[in-house]
């Protein structure tokens, strides 16, 4: 039997063919699942947020990539300064033209209204002394404060908020002043056919237009005067947020020109330098322009506004105590206070409450007014209350002693008698002057005071998006030597 040799040699018919090479195992891909085994599950998913983090970590390890991230740092700050400047100075314009165009005037306008109520209330009770010797004046002045009462009012509600605490009050004063017009009506129409009711009339008007009219017309002074207080308070605070994020982007772009010199051994680069001056510009303007417009609103305040309200109020006295004073003649007495245990006419109690509350506001105003011409006019004012008080004196004796035409005559007469008429109307005309003089003091300071901000939201916007542009352009300067 024949055996096949042993040895390496190729078995017969496999001569010269290929060997495969041996294949070591393999791993099993991690996606890979065995035939019925458990599934394997994949790693939490990261988020975009991670992965920009390590891509800007990885950024930052390479000079082009600090540069990068460097330049828009840059600019992204002198934007946010640019625009947080233009966001706040444009709440602080807007306040400060408010001041000047919107809740002064209808300040304003409140204490018209009840200067206007309270000087026909005065006419009023003068006309009804007379009798049927009224005068054309006299009436046509009665007629001309209701009208400019009635036309103040219209003003005011369309410049009202329908909710608001104002609205209520000119409501008010819309539905009593067609009734108080019609009350005087009566007093007038008995009074010229010698009927006593017409005095009742008179005090029942007279009632009216003090616990009720004038109150509202008060309330509506003070609200509109809180209105403008508050626009005040919007328009003077410094923006605080854009000067912090000035003084932050300068520091940056410095901070970057010495990274930058430290490195190149360059003194300037002229974008890092454009994007300093823009924004150096930006924070001058806004600390420099602030500081005026604040100064001039402070100057309205201090001697515009304070003026007016304390010249407001001493007008209100001055028709105060005449309506009283007319009162007194009217009422003959009819209505009594006890004061210190004597009674007194009630009349004459408050016309002497007025004379003091005009005479503490003249010391006031003359205090507040801050040149001759507006002293002078609350001198000449203080100097006729005086004479209207001794005058005042001589009326009270004459009726005290029986002799009513001659109290009469103290204070309506003609200007042989002297009368109380003529200081009143004497204290009147200068309070107007000095009125007239702060109001334009107010103007002039309040306008100063908005120019400072003209242009300044718009100006720095531009400025801001020139700066960053110049900061990009230098930091891209920088980069080019690297391609």
């Amino acid at each position: 039997m024949n055996y096949p040799p042993n040895g390496s040699a190729a078995p017969p018919g496999t001569a010269g063919a290929p060997v495969m090479p041996a294949v070591p195992p393999q791993a099993r891909p991690p996606h890979a699942q065995d035939p019925g085994g458990p599934a394997e599950t994949s790693g939490p998913r990261r988020t975009a947020w991670a992965e920009g983090v390590d891509q800007v970590r990885a950024a930052a390890t390479t000079e082009p990539g600090r540069l990068r991230i460097i330049g828009a740092v840059l600019a992204l700050l002198v934007v946010a300064f640019g625009a947080v400047t233009a966001w706040q100075m444009t709440d602080r314009s807007a306040a400060a033209d408010d001041v000047l165009h919107s809740s002064q005037p209808l300040s304003a306008d409140a204490a018209d209204i009840y200067r206007s109520l309270a000087d026909a209330n005065t006419a009023a009770s003068s006309g009804f002394l007379a009798g049927g010797q009224e005068s054309a004046d006299t009436r046509d002045r009665y007629e001309k404060d209701i009208s400019t009462a009635a036309a103040k009012l219209v003003k005011a509600a369309a410049n009202s908020d329908p909710s608001s605490p104002s609205a209520a009050a000119i409501s008010r004063l819309n539905t009593l002043l067609p009734q108080y017009k019609g009350l005087i009506e009566r007093a007038r129409a008995n009074n010229r056919q010698g009927f006593p009711l017409g005095g009742a009339y008179l005090r029942y008007a007279n009632e009216t237009m003090q616990k009720q009219m004038l109150p509202a017309a008060e309330d509506l002074y003070k609200k509109e005067n809180e209105r403008l207080r508050s626009d005040y308070d919007s328009a003077t605070p410094y923006p605080w947020a854009a000067i912090g994020l000035g003084v932050v982007a300068l520091g940056a772009l410095a901070w970057a020109q010495r990274r930058n010199y430290r490195r190149t051994n360059r003194v300037l680069n002229r974008g890092l330098v454009a994007a300093t001056a823009a924004s150096a510009v930006v924070l001058l303007w806004l600390v420099g322009g602030h500081t005026l417009a604040r100064a001039g609103l402070d100057e309205s305040y201090e001697h515009g506004v304070r003026s007016l309200n304390v010249l407001h109020d001493a007008r209100i006295a001055s028709l105060k105590a005449r309506g009283n004073e007319n009162l007194t003649l009217v009422s003959r007495g009819a209505e009594t206070v006890v004061v210190n245990g004597v009674p007194k006419d009630a009349f004459d109690v408050d016309f002497q409450k007025q004379m003091t509350t005009l005479a503490t506001t003249l010391g006031d105003a003359a205090r507040l007014a801050d040149d001759s011409t507006g002293r002078r006019p609350v001198q000449a004012a203080n100097a006729n209350m005086k004479v209207w008080q001794d005058r005042h004196k001589e009326a009270r004796q004459q009726d005290d002693a029986g002799n009513y035409q001659g109290a009469l005559d103290k204070v309506i007469g003609s200007a042989q008698d002297k009368p109380t008429r003529e200081c009143f109307d004497n204290v009147d005309k200068e309070l107007q002057a000095a009125l007239v003089h702060e109001q334009a003091e107010f103007h002039s300071a309040a306008s100063g005071g908005r120019g400072a901000m003209s242009g300044l939201p718009v100006g720095a916007a531009v400025l801001a998006v020139l700066g960053a542009a110049a900061a990009v352009l230098g930091i891209g300067r920088r980069l080019s030597e690297y391609r």
